[in-house]
């Protein structure tokens, strides 16, 4: 088959916009390969600029948390037998779901059933916890792509078909980043030491771990004067509540609050305090040794300590299988060891020097390690199981 004259119909679905970056970066790629390709589906700004046709506005099923899921059900069933009955009446060659589980693994079960091959991008955690998902996608997808080549083991281990293609964040993010650049960005002096601290982007996060935070940065502010503290926070609301914790707890700590810009400050730092999550991963990438903390409301520790299956929580950890990074959960959150940890990055003596510059290292390896060209790869895959004769 020439490529070039093949002019295929490809669906993506995105549903918020880190899935809609995904999907951008996939159609470039896939135009590389198919430049007179169709794409339709669910598309944000940046699939629409890449000439994608979308059903319905993204937003429209860009929805976090339960209550909000709950509330907005009716429309996001409705949108979803539209996207299916769509999807039913244009027959696409290949259809992609990007991260969205709980809205996309429904289209592709009912699209795989009718013939249609579908592509599930990003994993659910399903090789942390509710294990026995991992059906449903055998079922629904004909592959799944996964960033992390432990995704990739766990679907091994069911036989189900899964490709690993390394992560986009990793390709995004120079193996030496700049640190000069990052202060100046800043407005930063890059002779200063600074630590970040990112206290997550949920407001429950944001009550949870704002005051072990802030009274560990207080401990060290004690122990290393010149230490300043750069906080970046994801939007103006969870930065009100920040403020607002700040006020009672840590009214005369001097920090350095900034309008996103995590990145950067994980850059500039010379460790980072952060809640678990994506940010681990991007603080690795970054190079910033790191102390990872979470508390959350007793009965949720109690549930998720019987429900994930993983030895570690970080995603650091989890790459390297060690205990690469300290993982401060629940009552090991306190200030005190949050303190004494974070001690051990700031620490001039030569032994912690060393410590840091073997840490850095470790997380280069683990760096380069997914550093695959994730979106050509991605695209490769899709023009595999395109051609793939049944």
């Amino acid at each position: 088959m020439e490529q070039m004259d093949y002019s295929p119909t490809i669906a993506i679905v995105a549903g918020e916009v880190s899935g809609d970056i995904l999907g951008a970066g996939l159609i470039r790629s896939l135009k590389i390969n198919y430049p007179n390709a169709r794409f339709i589906g669910i598309a944000g700004q940046q699939m629409l600029a890449e000439g994608c046709e979308t059903l319905v506005d993204m937003d429209e099923i860009s929805v976090m948390g339960l209550a909000e899921v709950v509330k907005h059900l009716p429309r996001l069933l409705k949108i979803r037998r539209l996207v299916i009955n769509r999807m039913l009446a244009e027959k696409p060659d290949i259809f992609i779901g990007i991260d969205a589980p709980d809205f996309n693994l429904d289209i592709e079960l009912k699209l795989k059933q009718n013939g249609i091959k579908t592509i599930h991008y990003v994993s659910p955690s399903v090789w942390a916890w509710r294990q026995k998902r991992i059906h449903k996608i055998a079922a629904a997808t004909d592959l799944v792509l996964a960033f992390l080549p432990f995704e990739k083991a766990f679907y091994d281990r069911f036989n189900v078909p899964c490709r690993f293609i390394g992560h986009t964040m990793a390709d995004a993010i120079p193996l030496k980043p700049n640190r000069v650049e990052a202060c100046s960005a800043l407005n930063l002096d890059p002779q200063q030491r600074y630590v970040a601290i990112l206290v997550g982007s949920r407001g429950a996060e944001v009550e949870f771990l704002t005051e072990p935070f802030l009274q560990a940065a207080k401990l060290l502010k004690e122990k290393y004067s010149d230490v300043q503290f750069l906080v970046p926070l994801i939007n103006e609301k969870r930065r009100r509540q920040f403020e607002h914790i700040r006020a009672e707890v840590a009214p005369d700590l001097p920090l350095i609050l900034l309008d996103g810009n995590a990145r950067q400050a994980m850059i500039a730092a010379d460790a980072t305090l952060l809640a678990s999550g994506t940010a681990a991963l991007e603080c690795m990438l970054c190079k910033s040794p790191m102390v990872v903390g979470y508390r959350m409301k007793p009965l949720t520790y109690f549930l998720a300590k019987r429900l994930v299956k993983t030895k570690y929580i970080s995603l650091p950890n989890l790459l390297a299988d060690e205990m690469l990074v300290p993982e401060m959960i629940q009552e090991e959150c306190s200030a005190e060891k949050l303190a004494a940890q974070l001690s051990r990055y700031l620490d001039p003596e030569k032994s912690a020097v060393q410590f840091r510059h073997n840490l850095i290292q470790c997380f280069t390896d683990l760096h380069k390690s997914i550093q695959c060209d994730a979106d050509k790869q991605a695209a490769l895959a899709v023009v595999d199981l395109l051609e793939k004769k049944e």
